[in-house]
């Protein structure tokens, strides 16, 4: 009988095998290639694996398959380690009549429908581990189909209940207004059992339940989720590469069913981040093309750093400019009216700021069209209290141009009455409210 010849394997120094050389040639492709160009004879011998699929665990695996004669269990937590390793080794070689370990292996993934969700979530932790050694991308994808199609079934409890028993409490500010009328537990009850996911297979189950026509609220909502749980432990530069990713999957969705308060959770984050000028410009845009859904204390963010004035008036009238532009052709009144109450108490919040130009009151102030606006009441009192706030850093010339954007005919009797007193306010105002008063009292005769 020929004598064995050992084989000594470093396993990605985690760990050292021996191991009959002549058990492993017999069904790896590979290393009978590699041991074929080897010159004379010996009795030892030494294999170095740097990037082993799955570590010394998983030669370990190999290891036992060979010497049980091409025979092991497979299950849903060896079954990507055995998949990847088998592949990487070329184990194509047949056993005794038995099928080889890639063919046993590519036949147990066709079970993975019969998984229970548990099985799955097991299988996913090893998957992504073995990512970059997956020989098939369709073996993942089938795998991630079937994960995302379970998320369907909303009336099925989380088996998993560590971790999902009060998940719809745990992220209820995530959901969208629209949403939370048909938004329970039994929409949510996976998202802390995905919290695991790295980055890379973030994107990659995001794009599936994408594919999939996943609800596009349950999607916005994990999203956010996946911020929450992941950002708190990042370092910057990761903290940057997800708040990007979630802009742009957030940016495939349909507006209406992504929570308005969550887009201003990651505004606030970028503030302190090197984001890139794209996402920043895909934040405001969501934020802006939904502007009528925004509520006062979204929009009292703070000057940058360096600036005097109190609060950030360029980013409001960034969003401003974004919805007009955005909902030019499809723009309800409802909407146009919603934002006009929206920027009038802006104005009043930002009025008595000293520090505030007459340039960035003015815009804001002109900012929307006149029929946005039933009255200009709030524009006036707001006004009157810049002017008043300014008495001495104003010129005449600039009173002027700041009154021209009032529109005297929506002005109510008591605002008119008000300004025919008011000294803070230029004289041409003054006529013209007389004009205007004289007028409302001739109709009313």
């Amino acid at each position: 009988m020929e004598n064995c010849c050992l084989l000594e394997v470093d396993v990605n120094g985690q760990e050292l095998f021996l191991v009959d050389k002549t058990i492993l040639v017999s069904l790896s492709g590979r290393l009978r290639e590699l041991f074929s160009k080897l010159t004379g004879k010996t009795r030892r011998l030494k294999l170095i694996f740097d990037k082993f699929p799955g570590g010394a665990d998983c030669f370990e695996l190999i290891a036992k398959f060979c010497y049980n004669g091409g025979r092991i269990k497979i299950t849903p937590f060896n079954m990507f380690q055995l998949h990847c390793a088998a592949n990487y080794l070329e184990m194509n070689q047949e056993m005794q009549g038995k099928p080889n370990l890639i063919e046993q292996t590519s036949s147990y993934f066709q079970k993975i429908h019969y998984m229970t969700w548990s099985e799955l979530i097991t299988g996913l932790e090893k998957c992504q581990q073995l990512l970059s050694f997956l020989p098939s991308s369709s073996i993942l994808q089938d795998f991630l189909d079937c994960v995302v199609g379970r998320l369907e079934f909303h009336n099925i409890s989380s088996p998993c209940a560590s971790s999902s028993d009060n998940s719809s409490m745990q992220f209820s500010g995530d959901i969208s207004t629209e949403s939370k009328g048909i938004y329970s537990s039994q929409t949510t009850w996976w998202f802390a059992d995905l919290g695991f996911l790295n980055l890379n297979m973030f994107r990659r189950i995001i794009e599936t339940m994408m594919s999939n026509k996943l609800d596009h609220s349950v999607i916005s909502s994990f999203l956010f989720y996946y911020k929450r749980v992941k950002c708190p432990t990042a370092s910057s530069a990761q903290k940057c590469r997800i708040i990007e990713t979630i802009i742009k999957f957030l940016s495939s969705l349909d507006g209406s069913f992504i929570s308005i308060r969550g887009l201003f959770d990651i505004l606030q984050a970028s503030f302190t981040l090197k984001m890139s000028k794209c996402a920043k410009g895909k934040l405001e845009y969501l934020i802006g093309s939904q502007l009528d859904r925004v509520k006062l204390d979204d929009l009292l963010i703070p000057s940058p750093a360096g600036e005097k004035s109190a609060y950030n008036v360029n980013l409001v009238l960034r969003l401003l400019d974004i919805f007009l532009s955005n909902s030019r052709e499809k723009l309800l009144m409802y909407q146009l009216k919603n934002v006009a109450e929206l920027t009038d108490l802006y104005i009043m919040e930002v009025a008595p700021d000293p520090y505030l130009k007459p340039c960035k009151f003015l815009a804001l102030a002109a900012a929307l069209p006149d029929i946005a606006r039933e009255s200009y009441d709030t524009i006036y009192l707001a006004m009157d209290m810049y002017l008043k706030v300014h008495k001495y850093g104003l010129s005449e010339e600039e009173k002027i141009k700041m009154c021209g954007v009032l529109s005297y005919e929506k002005l109510s009797e008591e605002s008119l009455k008000d300004l025919g007193q008011n000294e803070s306010f230029p004289a041409c105002a003054l006529v013209t409210q007389q004009n205007r008063l004289s007028y409302s009292v001739t109709r009313h005769i």
